[in-house]
């Protein structure tokens, strides 16, 4: 076996905020995650099984936020994830009678037939509706790390007021990894791969070995690194450090320059669910009438044109595997740089959103699919490694201090705090300080205030998610997102004072804890 020059280290991080709303029938809402079920989870899932099955020696990272776990676990929304992928495959059978006479776009309709029955076949007899096992089947059969990240992706800097909140945010999220794996996570994903100073000593007290940083949260560290990004480094506190790659995120993130926009590759935007006519869609749409993406979609991104070419997925396929080789070339000669430049082998970390693979870029698994193959069986001095494994073979590091950063736009905290969304922040911490109060206050052997107790925590969990201030500025389901942080504070709000009362409406606490179900053995003492 070759000796390794470099690593390559791939990094999915999935990751969608907590809905669920058995208060409906249907939720527009909810769909972003039977999407994610659909589009992108059940591929990935499909092309791990695939490389496994071929004997590909594969070893990839996963991020399976505390939210996404939480909602693969639940069997309401697995229920609810089955007949959604049913009404598309009904739709799916519809559109291959409407299309039978225009052969390239009824062979799109058979094709995503074909698809959703296979994700159905998947989800419903093979998983019983928990994905949560096949992920859990690949990391105990060597291929997956999974990691964990904060229980409800809690912007963790700007929670840092109340140290408590923070340490909630990780502690319930080790927790529950633990109850979901059966083992204690190595890594995490720090939400937004926001940091700050000192957080790291409270991962290290989680027994936590690395987490992940931007680009600049390293190469601005004290002292400068001095292999840049493709080596670890560690803090004071001895946890190390992981830092995203920009050349292999340039390749596949960018806008102009990554894979997703090869005019060849399918059009996200230009779905039946607008283009045919209402009384056509109305069954497969909102039952409110509000148009939606069914996932079905006839057209290639052609360009910037509203004249676009129907999609040929036998012809995009092939500009996957050409951007597979692209990818593993360009690796090639990264490594061959780097080693000549470092005492040791570089590892070159490339973390991307896992709901790109196939949701936002159809084509996405393929890509995957190709490069893994094409590195594993056709470049030996590369290999395929994850943080963890690296560190078990060079576990000297240099020692520095990260700089405060996210990822994303301006690459601070600014997205999450603006003109936007800076009211939701005074709430958060004044919630902190009286879930603090009442954790060191209530009696422990009181049920009904213990039940209240863990359900406020619960809220306060909820309302802290980086999700909603996200939202907020990029402008898209605003009225949702702040809604939802309204509800939970009244919620939370409610619960504190018939808390600090004694008097426990049990009937007003069972429907909350019906609707808000996560993590059912949290334990509100964490936030002592």
């Amino acid at each position: 076996m070759a000796e390794a020059r470099g690593y390559l280290a791939f990094l999915l991080h999935a990751h969608l905020p907590f809905v669920r709303h058995p208060e409906h029938e249907r939720f527009l809402e909810e769909d972003w995650f039977y999407e994610a079920i659909t589009e992108c989870y059940i591929p990935l899932i499909h092309v791990f099984e695939g490389l496994e099955r071929d004997g590909v020696a594969f070893r990839l990272t996963m991020t399976l936020s505390p939210t996404v776990l939480s909602m693969m676990e639940d069997p309401l929304l697995a229920d609810r994830c089955a007949a959604y992928i049913k009404r598309l495959i009904d739709l799916s059978e519809k559109e291959m009678a409407r299309t039978e006479d225009e052969p390239e776009f009824s062979r799109l309709a058979e094709m995503y037939n074909r698809r959703l029955s296979r994700a159905l076949e998947t989800f419903t007899e093979r998983y019983n509706g928990r994905l949560a096992a096949a992920f859990r089947g690949l990391q105990d059969r060597g291929h997956l790390e999974i990691i964990t990240c904060a229980a409800t992706h809690g912007l963790l800097p700007l929670l840092r007021e109340s140290p408590a909140a923070v340490r909630a945010q990780l502690t319930v999220a080790r927790d529950h990894y633990e109850t979901v794996f059966g083992r204690a996570p190595v890594g995490i994903w720090l939400p937004e791969c926001a940091y700050y100073h000192g957080l790291d000593r409270l991962l290290q007290d989680l027994n936590l070995r690395y987490f992940i940083l931007d680009t600049h949260g390293l190469l601005l560290a004290e002292p400068s690194p001095a292999f840049g990004v493709h080596a670890p480094i560690y803090t004071e506190h001895g946890i190390a450090a992981f830092a995203r790659d920009p050349d292999t995120s340039k390749q596949v993130w960018s806008a102009t320059e990554g894979y997703p926009g090869d005019p060849n590759y399918r059009d996200f935007y230009r779905d039946v669910g607008f283009d045919l006519s209402f009384e056509y869609i109305q069954p497969y749409i909102h039952p409110d009438g509000i148009r939606v993406h069914t996932g079905l979609k006839y057209y290639a991104i052609t360009g910037k044109t509203d004249q676009k070419r129907p999609y040929d997925p036998v012809v995009a396929r092939e500009r996957a595997a050409a951007h597979a080789t692209h990818f593993q070339r360009c690796r090639e000669r990264q490594v061959r740089y780097l080693s000549a430049h470092m005492d040791r082998p570089p590892v070159i970390l490339s973390p991307y959103d896992a709901e790109l693979f196939g949701h936002w870029w159809y084509e996405g698994p393929q890509w995957l699919n190709f490069t893994l193959r094409k590195i594993s069986c056709d470049v030996p001095w590369i290999k395929l490694i994850s943080p963890s494994d690296y560190l078990a073979q060079y576990s000297t590091n240099q020692i520095c201090e990260p700089n405060p950063s996210t990822w994303g736009h301006q690459g601070y905290y600014d997205y999450w705090l603006n003109g936007k969304n800076s009211w939701i922040y005074p709430h958060l911490h004044g919630m902190a300080r009286r879930m603090t109060e009442v954790a060191r206050t209530i009696d422990p052997l009181e049920t009904g205030l213990v039940r209240a107790a863990n359900q406020m925590a619960r809220e306060l969990l909820l309302a802290e998610s980086s999700d909603w201030p996200f939202i907020m500025t990029a402008g898209t389901s605003v009225d949702y997102a702040a809604k939802r942080i309204r509800s939970h504070i009244a919620r939370f709000n409610a619960l504190y004072q018939a808390v600090k009362t004694g008097e426990i409406d049990l009937e007003y606490l069972r429907q909350v804890e019906l609707r808000d179900n996560l993590f059912p053995q949290i334990d509100y003492r964490v936030y002592r």
